[in-house]
């Protein structure tokens, strides 16, 4: 059964303050304790975050921007690497992050469907079977096999969108999918997405839609500075956190 295990997890990012560093005070800095000689602190998107995610979970994560939301998901998906703790993932994971990251701009749409579907883990086989349903469902049939570098960013999107979610995984991790795209596709794209959680064993999303979290999710999980505020049932922690960043 599908279950996640996050313990003690810490993310650190290493933030630059001088955008143009000679070398030499570059080399200089790395074999010094001069904290003058630094030009960089180090940030701490996650720290110290503990959660048990087990199957049947639809879990919202909601918080401010640069509260870690996107940050804990990336590193679900293996894009960071935890810089303390750990995390233990039962079951086949499959990341809707930055749909499309893996196209090519000069391989047609026919051809980036076999190139991003390998980047997310399908087999040829799989490919040619979903190749059809991927290509009518983005309703770009006139142009699949013109290079993606002239599709306007609505075809782009739809392309992206119609390979990401022409599986059906174990564990479904979104981040802020609906930021784009014409209402009809939207609108489209949503019941699919309502299939594909209702098909998951467990769903992880980012989104700043609460409309979305409260139709999809079953819990939330607020975070502040990496850290969580508060988890629990989904209208309770949505009202909170609303409560606390409306001003009085």
């Amino acid at each position: 059964m599908s279950n996640i295990t996050i313990k003690d997890l810490s993310i650190k990012f290493r933030v630059y303050h001088d955008r143009s560093p000679s070398f030499k005070s570059y080399f200089a800095s790395l074999f010094s304790k001069d904290p003058t000689l630094s030009s960089y602190t180090d940030f701490w998107a996650i720290k110290n975050l503990s959660l048990n995610i087990k199957a049947g979970d639809r879990i919202g994560i909601i918080g401010h921007n640069g509260a870690g939301k996107s940050t804990l998901l990336k590193t679900l998906c293996k894009i960071y690497s935890p810089s303390e703790g750990h995390i233990h993932v039962v079951g086949r994971l499959a990341p809707l992050l930055e749909i499309g990251a893996g196209f090519h701009p000069e391989f047609t749409g026919r051809e980036n469907i076999y190139l991003n579907g390998s980047i997310l883990g399908y087999s040829k086989k799989q490919l040619r079977a979903i190749e059809a349903e991927v290509i009518a469902f983005a309703e770009i049939e006139e142009f699949i096999d013109t290079p993606v570098k002239y599709y306007s960013t609505g075809m782009y999107m739809r392309l992206a969108f119609s390979l990401a979610t022409a599986m059906h995984p174990d564990i479904l991790i979104l981040d802020e999918l609906f930021a784009g795209g014409d209402i009809a596709f939207i609108t489209k794209a949503k019941t699919r997405m309502m299939e594909m959680v209702n098909k998951a064993n467990i769903m992880m999303m980012v989104s700043h839609d609460h409309d979305l979290i409260r139709l999809l999710c079953n819990r939330v999980i607020w975070l502040d500075h990496g850290r969580i505020v508060c988890d629990g049932e989904t209208n309770t922690i949505v009202q909170r956190y609303l409560d606390h960043e409306t001003p009085q």
